[in-house]
């Protein structure tokens, strides 16, 4: 009879270091993504903001037809929790709107862009206080990327005369920015671990 292999069991130092690393990679995933749309913002910024619309639109009209027909399937069996005709009607009208609304909705796209970017920036501003309170040198550096970043999301999220070329180079901007910050912590990311493993 064959033996059962025996699972590695990882340290409480193992298990942080890898939710680390994965949150670093991830962040910095994040940031190419956005530096990606940013360029198509400005390669394509008229055919960018219809195609999201577009987009936007088919997504909520469709999420909003399955809640309607879901409700009618389930109808008499979970009345008391089903609100899908109610969501229904609520998404297919976020559906039109955004189809109405074509290339005017790039405003609200320029919101949601600049709340992005203001999130991120956050997360990198806590990742330069880590870095801080572990010894590692370069949580000024961290720290300086971040607060520019914040200005930059900042910007984009209150200037209401931005136009989609100049939002793509600040989403470029900021993606780069991201990508060094990540970058300059995933070089010290075996000096956090170790350090908060003696913790």
């Amino acid at each position: 009879m064959a033996k059962p292999k025996a699972t590695a069991i990882k340290s409480p130092g193992e298990h942080i270091g890898s939710d680390i690393k994965r949150t670093a990679w991830s962040s910095a995933a994040e940031s190419v993504i956005l530096m990606i749309i940013g360029l198509l913002f400005i390669i394509c910024p008229d055919t960018i903001v219809k195609a999201l619309s577009y987009i936007i639109g088919i997504f909520f009209i469709a999420k909003g037809m399955y809640s309607i027909i879901v409700y009618y399937m389930e109808k008499g069996q979970q009345d008391f929790f089903n609100n899908g005709l109610l969501s229904g009607i609520v998404s297919i009208l976020i559906g039109v709107v955004a189809f109405a609304l074509g290339e005017n909705i790039a405003n609200i796209f320029r919101i949601i862009i600049g709340i992005i970017i203001i999130y991120e920036s956050l997360v990198r501003i806590n990742t330069a206080s880590k870095l801080s309170s572990v010894g590692v040198d370069t949580w000024r550096s961290v720290l300086l990327l971040a607060l520019i970043m914040l200005v930059l999301g900042i910007f984009i999220t209150f200037n209401t005369g931005a136009v989609v070329t100049l939002i793509g180079w600040i989403m470029i901007i900021a993606g780069i920015i991201g990508i060094v910050g990540d970058i300059v912590f995933i070089k010290h990311v075996n000096i956090v671990i170790d350090k908060l493993s003696k913790k």
